[in-house]
Order: C-alpha cells, then structure tokens, then sequence
C-alpha cells in the first residue's frame, strides 16, 4: 500500500461566512464581518481521546472523532453566525440561555438526523415489506432508501441561498488543505487551481457511513420494528469507528482501494462543494495559517504533515 505525498495532519469545515480549520497545534475560525474583515478565534480544545490512552486505539477512535467534531463543528457554526451579523451578539446575562439553546438544538439535530436517516428508511421497508416479501434483499433495500433519502435532502438543502455561499466556503477549505499537503505556497494563485473534491471530506465519512451500514445491518435480521430500530442504533457507533479508519486510510493512501472508497464521496462533493471567489479563499489561508502558528507567533507547518 503506497503511502501518498500529498497528506497532512489538518482539517477544516466550512461555516457561516468563513471557516475553521484544525492542526495538531490548534483549531481557529476564520470569518469575514459585516464590515469585510476576517476575524480569527481560537476555538477551545475538546477532546476526548488525549485524556484516555482507550480513546485512541483503532474504531474506537473514530467514535470519539466524529463526537468531538460534532461538538467543535456545532459551537463553530453558531460563533460564525454571531461574527458574520447573522444574530446578535450574546449579552452576558443571556449566556446560559444561549447555552442550554445550544445544546438543545444539537440535541434536536441529532434527534432528526436518527429519525430520517435510520427510522424513516427502517418504517418504509417496514410498509414495503407487507406488500412484498424480499427475503436476503430486505437490509439491501433498506440501504438503498436510506441513500436517496440522504441524496434528496442534499439536493433540496443544496438550493438554500445561504446553503450556496456554505458550499463555496467548503470549497475554499478542500483547495486550502490540498495546496497545503502538495507543500506549495498558500497563495490565491496556488489554491485555486487545486481540486475542491478531498477524499478526506465530512460528507464523504458521512456518505460511507450509509454504505458500511448496509452491510453491518444485514446482520440484524429481526422482524419486529422496534428491535431492529434499536439494534441499529447501538450497531452506529462501530459503523462510524469503521468508516473512521476507512477515511483515514483514503486520505493518507493512493491506490486502487482507497479510490474506491473516495469515488462516492467525491461523486456526492461536486454537489455539497463549488468554486470559490477570491475573497472566500483568503479566508481559508487565514483559517490555515493562524492554525499553524505556535506559541511563539510563528507559523509551524512541519508539525502537520503526515509521518
């Protein structure tokens, strides 16, 4: 298995006017106000895996990473909507209001993201399967509705104005990463003529979730609605462990298996990416960049690449 030149140790994810990118030093938010500047925060630190050894061995890693991405992502997005003018600034009396609001809408989004990804397709197979019996094939046809479910609501979410800029943010975040792990200059110039599909994408992970569960639910083989609802959501943690390592491996690799395993989620990309203007782009080196820089002030960009 040849190890690709082009990888390193950073991440990002697009976000209401700007993005965040993460290094092994720091992760930092990048986004342009009302009035055209670029703002930087550092975002706090939420990690699971680097108190406790467990954490970090192989699927169970994965686990814990889609957690805490889950965490930093969220806190992200609503910190950008404050800084681009999206809502107002929070008073610090309102604070734990807007806290409790926070963790109520992660909650809800998770509550809604079970619901239509696993529930939904489960009670569709559920009505389909008291017309026709497909035998073997049931967990297969189960899968295939979870997937254009997941298409049509990529699609439709995709049409959102707001959505769109969301999407060439996300563009400008692949460029970065990519003109970053060919170890070329960040410059305009240099990011823009990379490719914005990266095999090491959230939409890919989540994409390949849908695909690696296919094939562990065949294993719940249970009639009754409510068990298999519930064996598959304690299956949903190995699944995304799993896919964990699969990501990983597609983007620190290049050969045969690993582009098939990106092939999908670069496929689903050209919908959940586009082309970034100018401005977008700088925003995405500054993301980059201030990720990089260490305790003294200087930008350190050994420490990200891959060993």
């Amino acid at each position: 298995m040849s190890k690709t030149a082009k990888y390193a140790n950073v991440g990002g994810q697009a976000v209401m006017e700007g993005i965040m990118m993460k290094s092994p030093i720091k992760s930092v938010l990048a986004v342009r106000s009302p009035s055209g500047e670029i703002v930087t925060e550092e975002m706090k630190e939420f990690s699971i895996r680097k108190k406790f050894k467990l954490f970090r061995l192989p699927i169970i890693r994965g686990i814990f990473a889609f957690i805490e991405s889950l965490v930093v992502g969220y806190r992200s997005i609503m910190r950008s909507a404050e800084i681009a003018g999206f809502e107002d600034e929070e008073e610090d009396g309102n604070k734990f209001v807007q806290s409790a609001l926070l963790v109520f809408s992660a909650a809800l989004g998770v509550i809604l993201a079970v619901g239509l990804f696993i529930a939904l397709p489960l009670f569709c197979m559920w009505l389909i399967s008291m017309v026709f019996d497909f035998g073997v094939f049931k967990t297969l046809i189960e899968g295939a509705i979870r997937v254009v479910i997941f298409l049509l609501y990529i699609v439709i979410v995709s049409k959102q104005k707001d959505i769109k800029r969301l999407f060439e943010y996300h563009g400008a975040e692949h460029k970065t990463i990519f003109c970053f792990e060919a170890r070329e200059e960040l410059t305009y110039e240099n990011v823009k003529k990379q490719s914005r599909l990266h095999p090491r994408c959230g939409t890919s992970f989540i994409f390949l979730v849908m695909i690696v569960s296919i094939l562990f639910f065949s294993f719940v083989t249970w009639n009754n609605y409510w068990i298999r609802f519930a064996l598959k959501l304690l299956l949903l943690p190995v699944v995304a462990g799993i896919s964990f390592e699969l990501i990983q491996l597609s983007g620190k690799y290049d050969n045969i298996f690993t582009r098939i395993i990106s092939a999908p989620g670069k496929a689903l990309q050209k919908i959940t990416t586009s082309e970034p203007d100018e401005g977008e782009i700088e925003v995405a080196i500054t993301a980059l960049k201030e990720s990089l820089r260490d305790e003294s002030g200087e930008i350190n960009p050994s420490i990200a690449y891959g060993k």
